[in-house]
């Protein structure tokens, strides 16, 4: 099959699993603003980016390696997820023995040991998901992969309702239904694909051991330098504000998380892709003309987000939320920075250099917290969001400049950059303005010139996944 062709038919496949769950957060938002106070939501934010954070630390951030290896068509697959069990496993009893100190971490007024029992009870399940899902990917099951997602979503809206809704359980029912989802999805795969038949109880090659462990440790301090400039600015606003303005805060990342949800159903597709071809000839060749596609299409939704964050904010969040639109256009190009930045992420997964993702994750790291400490205290939340930008677009450069010794993609920073100040410009627009014929009058022809700019690498998208779905159809 023709490496476009694939790209787009494994595209397809992950938009129907994905599109729906990444749609659920969105459609949620209301119900969930509603029966949550802003304190309890920033509550139940922290309990989940703790129970994040935690996860790759705790197994090794073995799920990753599971992938990797998977895709491996030499590899012994039955080794490659025994290696992740036992890994998992073993990570969690030394966990247990962690439980007293971090209950007794305090934030101001959030307090972590109000919520150990969740916080475990996440990691375990959790992690565990995240095993078999990447697991079940990097074999190739893609449309399995693609209805768990569908799963995932009926048993998350059905438990967040309950336990929100008619239980009425706060912050424990918002985890406990996050929980119970991924459950039901451990139980889809094993049920399925019959993972427990790739689970040894005998001895297994330590080389493929030590060689997993090679690959997805120096990946544990990668996610939680992601952390640091994702999440970080959460915690550093509840410390330095209080929980409610955390509550605002993350109830702004929701919608910049649009970006995230097109971005997530191409980059699922996209890593097969880029171990597949990556020792062809015409590689370079081929990372530069998706990375321009990629890159187009992320920047024009990006500027129509920014275009209409106030009318999704309206619709997407409670009253007592609507406050949080001021800090969406700052954020939707922060995200835009982190798309790019995990496209480039791809050519390290193909030269399994896991320890040049941790030291260029590491200089985003470093700027986001001194940005904080610095912003913040001075201009509040908004302070967060921008640290965030540059500290994305630092790990962007370093990635950029480090990844040419392995495939040289050619990025155009001409017009990289036309595209990163025309976001700019609607932000500095729609932050001075905030309402009125003027703003939107600008506002609108930004997103033209944007659109403009990248007009080529859309229609080339569009045409792209048209032509296959048209193809997919008559077959069928």
């Amino acid at each position: 099959m023709d490496k476009y062709k694939k790209l787009a038919t494994n595209t397809i496949i992950f938009a129907i699993g994905t599109f729906s769950s990444k749609v659920l957060s969105f459609l949620l938002m209301p119900f969930v603003t509603r029966m949550m106070a802003t304190g309890e939501y920033g509550a139940a934010d922290l309990v989940q980016q703790t129970a994040n954070v935690l996860i790759p630390i705790v197994f090794l951030q073995i799920n990753s390696a599971a992938l990797r290896f998977a895709l491996d068509k030499a590899s012994d697959k039955k080794e490659v997820f025994t290696v992740g069990v036992r890994t998992t496993i073993q990570g969690f009893i030394v966990f247990l023995f962690f439980a007293y100190p971090i209950s007794r971490i305090e934030i101001n007024d959030f307090r972590l040991g109000d919520y150990i029992v969740l916080i475990y009870a996440f990691v375990l399940v959790s992690g565990t998901r995240q095993l078999c899902q990447q697991f079940v990917r990097g074999c190739g099951h893609v449309k399995t992969f693609a209805i768990d997602g569908i799963i995932a979503t009926a048993t998350t809206l059905l438990f967040t309702i309950l336990f929100l809704g008619p239980l009425h359980w706060g912050v424990t029912g918002y985890i406990a239904a996050i929980i119970a989802s991924d459950a039901c999805s451990i139980a889809f795969f094993f049920i399925t694909q019959k993972l427990y038949k790739y689970v040894s109880f005998g001895k297994i090659s330590k080389k493929l051991r030590t060689d997993m462990l090679k690959y997805s440790i120096p990946l544990m301090p990668t996610i939680i330098l992601w952390w640091v400039i994702n999440v970080s600015d959460r915690y550093m606003v509840t410390y330095f504000i209080d929980s409610s303005a955390n509550g605002l805060y993350t109830a702004a990342s929701k919608i910049p998380n649009f970006i995230i949800m097109f971005s997530s159903i191409f980059i699922d597709a996209w890593q097969l892709s880029a171990v597949d071809e990556y020792e062809n000839n015409d590689v370079a060749k081929f990372f530069t003309k998706v990375f321009r596609v990629y890159s187009g299409g992320i920047f024009a939704v990006a500027s129509i987000l920014i275009l209409f964050c106030q009318f999704f904010t309206k619709i997407l969040v409670a009253k007592s939320y609507y406050d949080s639109w001021h800090y969406v256009p700052i954020l939707i190009i922060a995200t835009s920075m982190s798309c790019l930045v995990n496209f480039l992420a791809s050519v390290y997964m193909a030269e399994k250099k896991s320890v040049m993702a941790m030291v260029t994750a590491l200089s985003g790291a470093a700027t986001n917290v001194i940005l904080n400490l610095l912003l913040i205290p001075r201009i509040g939340a908004n302070g967060a969001a921008i640290a965030t930008v540059i500290s994305f677009a630092v790990v962007f450069a370093s990635r950029g400049l480090n990844t040419r010794r392995y495939v040289k993609i050619r990025f155009k920073p001409l017009l990289l950059l036309a595209e990163i100040s025309i976001l700019a410009l609607q932000c500095i627009v729609m932050l001075s303005q905030q309402s009125g014929v003027f703003m939107y009058a600008i506002e609108i022809v930004l997103v033209a010139a944007m659109l403009l700019l990248n007009i080529k690498p859309i229609k080339e998208l569009i045409n792209l996944l048209i032509n296959k779905f048209i193809k997919k159809n008559k077959k069928a």
